[in-house]
């Protein structure tokens, strides 16, 4: 017969599960598991109190503190304790689900949800006041035991990528499903913000040292978990790390102090050894990449690309889940105004390491704002109204006041913002950005007050997105590409200096030079792992190029609808608005796009004609955008997209020669800039603008090319035949001049070292310094020579084919002269004597082509004297007493025929000889005629009789119109002087252009009257003079 077991009551289930739960008994059982813990105070005080010794909700938080309050051998330390009655309560509560009384299943579950408030409630507590319950533990380690908690709640959806180790990822020891989750849902703010801030202190510090290659992605989960919380996002805003205060605050402290700059601060990208990370992303994946296969570095780009993206994800759901609680958005805001601010010297060429952030946080910055912008970056500019201008000269947030103005100056500006807010009598701070008055190195500051609207001003958060994204990009992604441009020189510099020095060397050996050719060697390598570094983070993330380019799409879309949009010619004034935005906007667009344009494929599927339309529109407005440098860079970008250099054909051909606005003002615009930038009022101006040109040159060779804009460059020629292209021949004649003379002069130069370095014995008997210093002469003479002779040669190549087509323009009085003499000039050096002075045993290296140089210089000749209806050009010629010298034209013709050129050409060439020969002879006839010419009559600047006599209004000296007008065409003022001077203002002359003339006739006709008084005393003389028979003359 079987026996039934007895059924337990509801009471004592309760007591056995609270017991198996909380781990302690109120009866001295003999039991074998050592962690219960009898409470035998307790215990006497329920047996007093007249109750049973069993275990109940109602006496189980008494039993709880008694449990944390006693000091019991061998118990858990409280955390884990109360971490240990929440697992074991959900365990119960698994079986309870089998119970089949279902009155005693709803009561036990009461009991087991009672057991895990308990637990979080203490836990709250314990952490809050760690002093409140005795505790082995509390010395052991200053990071929080929530911590292994949190990385096992985020272990789920963590990767491979930075897993460096630490942090109890995966442990199921520490595993507590639902306890954060209890702890920090339904918290009051102020029993949990202890908790949360020495969290977030936690997270920071295992993120403070961690390179890209380190164990950053467990801690950034971690923190975007934590906030998940709305307890969690207000006690991280709130948390006196979020923005450090101090008297030294500066971007590198906010960087290293605040809870979420360790968290920017995490890169590839090299920084001051003080502040380096670990592991070393160059040592380790870039170390002698030299001798590394190709696939073991694709593998470290494609690594580490993909870490760094996973970090800009994490970052931006960070800022965005933040953004979007609106108690919480405002010390986001904040916190961005503030790295930016205390940053601001990072658009500095010289940044301070010490006291500005990493290129690292910059960077990551950047594509973080980026990401923040997305839902604004469409293709077609939707939400740009909701960018105010105003946020530049009234918001309160960001410091535009140091930075530099497209054109407006500070003066310009306060008068215009009293102007416009005539009834606002509350004064503020101008917030406005402060402009140069003349160069672009040049600020001024205006500390006076300027009326401002309201301070509270509300702008939307994608005005606010806009402009903090559109500064981060300045001191962050646009510094790194400069920081990389001057990486990329050091190295070249570096590898130059190394081969010289083993090149001496291999000649002399000594120990001093082997030590710096060490020295430059472990520099080289220094810097390549920095310049990989760079290029894994920045130049392979195409989806960060991108970003930036619809960024800065926005950006020019934006301004150019301050002066009401895309179209041309620009209003007469440039409107304040545009005129007053900050100078990097637009620079930064164009250095963008110059860097992308020179990565593979980097500009594929981006849309440029936003950006063609821009540059056309003011690369040549200096009204609109003062300076001469910034409207350069446009050109630069032109010249980078040319078709025939980037080899997308389908895609930049379009722009150039299908685009509207290109095909009516590209080549005028180019022109213009070619003139405007002869001043660009910088101390290096002179060597400035021959770059410049240069870029300028290669766009209008190509242009030519082009059908309709080679008709457009003709129109322009005819219409300003007297104005900006006369101007722009007159530039391009001095170039030439220059860069041709300077060019062979630093030939002869070169030449003379050449000749020291190859006489080998008294070479070797010099210093080695000395040696060094002659070596490094030579390298930089070479380097000179090449570039003047490149220059040179785009120059004579421009004039040699647009004279094919157009000549009216060189045959005008004040510029036929001077064509003349540059072209003897360039004849001389080229087939006169000294040539052979000139021979280099390897021309093409240093560009130099004599014999196409002299082709083309023949070619312009003869293209002038083709269009040289009134032959002028003839008398031109001769009158350069300097250079011309008629051998040289049959030097020339015969040097040509030599090298096979054609017959024609050379033929044309010799007829101009024969004329320039003619004119010599008769400009001498006629000086002989006019005899000593009074000085009244005379230029005093060229000293040649006057033609066409005007007034100077200012100094009210008279000079010869051809004159002052070639002097004007660069140098627009008084050569007596200095006062300005247009040709509009030169005052005729009508009298003494008369008397001239009066002159020149007078001495006509009495030589023409001594000619016929000649004639008549000869006649006479022949028929008085006869034979003594009178019948025939004595000299026949």
């Amino acid at each position: 017969m079987s026996t039934t077991k007895p059924q337990r009551s509801p009471a004592e289930i309760e007591d056995i599960i609270l017991r198996k739960i909380f781990l302690v008994t109120l009866t001295d059982s003999m039991t074998n598991d050592t962690r219960l813990v009898y409470l035998e105070l307790t215990a006497a005080e329920i047996l007093s109190e007249g109750r049973d010794l069993r275990l109940s909700t109602d006496l189980i938080e008494r039993v709880l503190v008694d449990r944390l309050s006693g000091n019991f051998p061998s118990a858990e330390p409280p955390f884990q304790y109360l971490i240990g009655i929440y697992r074991r309560a959900s365990e119960e509560g698994k079986k309870i689900i089998n119970m089949k009384d279902k009155t005693v299943r709803a009561q036990m579950e009461l009991v087991v949800n009672q057991a895990k408030k308990l637990s979080v409630s203490y836990c709250r507590i314990h952490l809050s006041n760690p002093d409140m319950f005795p505790d082995t533990e509390r010395n052991k380690s200053n990071v929080s035991p929530l911590l292994p908690l949190v990385f096992n709640e985020v272990s789920s959806s963590f990767d491979a990528f930075g897993s460096g180790g630490g942090g109890g990822s995966g442990n199921s020891g520490v595993s507590c499903p639902g306890f954060l989750d209890e702890l920090f849902r339904d918290a009051d703010y102020e029993s949990v913000e202890l908790i949360l801030k020495q969290l977030y202190e936690d997270l920071r510090g295992i993120v403070l040292n961690c390179s890209a290659l380190g164990n950053f992605q467990q801690p950034l989960r971690g923190l975007m978990y934590l906030i998940s919380f709305p307890v969690g996002a207000r006690a991280l805003v709130n948390h006196p790390w979020w923005i450090p205060k101090g008297a030294y605050l500066n971007g590198r402290v906010i960087e290293m102090t605040s809870i979420l700059g360790p968290f920017f601060h995490v890169s590839a990208l090299p920084d001051q050894s003080i502040f380096k990370s670990q592991p070393d992303v160059g040592q380790q994946c870039f170390s002698e990449s030299s001798t590394r296969r190709p696939a073991d570095l694709l593998s470290s780009f494609t690594t580490i690309k993909t870490v760094m993206n996973n970090l800009y994800a994490g970052l931006a759901d960070v800022l965005r889940s933040l953004l979007k609680n609106t108690s919480t958005r405002e010390n986001v805001l904040q916190y961005i105004a503030e790295v930016i601010n205390k940053n601001a010297s990072r658009a500095h060429i010289q940044v301070d390491p010490i006291s500005s952030a990493s290129s690292g946080m910059f960077v990551n910055l950047s594509a973080v704002m980026l990401r923040l912008c997305e839902p604004f970056l469409d293709a077609n500019s939707t939400k740009k109204d909701k960018i105010d201008p105003k946020y530049v000269f009234y918001g309160s947030r960001l410091d535009f006041k140091e930075l530099t103005a497209l054109h407006a100056s500070s003066e310009e500006v306060t008068e215009w913002l009293n102007k416009n807010n005539p009834n606002n009598g509350s004064s503020g701070e101008n917030r406005l950005l402060q402009s140069q008055e003349t160069t672009s190195s040049s600020l001024l500051q205006n500390n006076s007050p300027v009326p401002s609207q309201r301070e509270s001003t509300n702008y939307s958060f994608i005005c606010e997105c806009f402009f903090m994204t559109a500064r981060v990009l300045n001191l962050g992604l646009l510094k790194a590409f400069s920081d990389f441009k001057h990486l990329v020189q050091d190295i070249q510099r570096c590898e130059d200096n190394l081969a010289t020095l083993k090149t001496m060397q291999e000649q002399t050996p000594l120990p001093r030079l082997a030590q710096e050719i060490a020295r430059l060697e472990k520099e080289i390598e220094s810097f390549t792992q920095e310049k990989l570094c760079y290029e894994a983070q920045i130049l392979r993330d195409g989806d960060l190029l991108q970003q930036a380019l619809s960024f800065y799409q926005l950006m020019v879309v934006w301004l150019v609808d301050r002066i009401g949009g895309f179209k041309m010619p620009l209003p007469q004034s440039c409107p304040m608005e545009f005129a007053c935005m900050p100078e990097h906007f637009v620079e930064d667009v164009m250095e963008l796009l110059i860097f992308a344009s020179r990565i593979p494929r980097a500009l594929d599927g981006v849309k440029l004609d936003d950006f063609m339309n821009f540059i056309i529109m003011f690369m040549a407005s200096p009204e609109y955008i003062r300076n001469p440098y910034l409207r350069a860079k446009m050109v630069e970008v032109l010249n980078c997209w040319m078709p025939r250099r980037s080899g997308t054909l389908s895609v930049t051909s379009t722009l150039f020669e299908g685009h509207q606005l290109s095909v009516q003002y590209l080549v005028r615009n180019l022109l213009k800039l070619y003139v405007d930038i002869e001043f660009t009022g910088s101390h290096t101006q002179f060597y400035d603008k021959f770059n410049i040109r240069h870029n300028i040159a290669e766009l209008l060779e190509y242009l030519w090319q082009v059908p309709v804009h080679q008709n457009a460059w003709k129109q322009i020629a005819k219409e300003e035949e007297k104005g900006v292209y006369l101007n722009f021949l007159n530039f391009l004649i001095n170039d030439s001049i220059f860069l041709l003379d300077e060019s062979l002069n630093k030939i002869l130069e070169l030449k003379e070292l050449e000749a020291e370095m190859s006489n080998t014995t008294e070479w070797e008997q010099r210093p080695a310094q000395e040696r060094q210093e002659r070596t490094r002469l030579f390298h930089s003479q070479e380097n000179i020579i090449r570039i003047d002779m490149k220059l040179a040669m785009e120059d004579v190549s421009m004039l040699a084919f647009t004279t094919e087509q157009i000549t009216a323009p060189f045959l005008l009085p004040e510029m036929v002269e001077r064509v003349a003499s540059m072209l003897n000039y360039f004849l001389l050096q080229l087939v006169g004597p000294q040539r052979k002075s000139l021979t280099l045993k390897d021309p093409e290296k240093y560009e130099f082509r004599p014999k196409q140089l002299l082709k083309q210089i023949v070619s312009i000749y003869v293209h002038l004297a083709r269009g040289d209806h009134e032959s002028i050009f003839p008398s031109a010629i001769t009158k350069d007493g300097r250079s011309y010298n008629d051998q040289l034209f049959t030097e020339a013709a015969n040097v040509l025929r030599r090298i096979g050129e054609d017959p024609r050409m050379i033929q044309a060439f010799e007829d101009l000889g024969k004329k320039a020969k003619a004119a010599a002879s008769e400009a001498m006839d006629a000086e002989a005629i006019l005899g000593d010419i009074p000085d009244e009559f005379l230029d005093p600047i060229q000293y040649t009789l006057m033609k066409d006599p005007v007034i100077l209004p200012s100094s009210r000296i008279i000079v010869d119109r051809p004159v002052i007008q070639r002097h004007l065409l660069s140098d627009a003022s008084d050569p007596f002087n200095r006062s300005h001077l247009t040709p509009d203002m030169l005052i005729p002359d009508t009298e003494l252009k008369q008397r001239i003339e009066e002159f020149v006739k007078s001495q006509q006709r009495k030589q023409h009257g001594e000619d016929m008084t000649d004639m008549t005393v000869q006649s006479s003389s022949k028929s008085s003079i006869q034979s003594p028979d009178g019948t025939r003359p004595l000299i026949d």
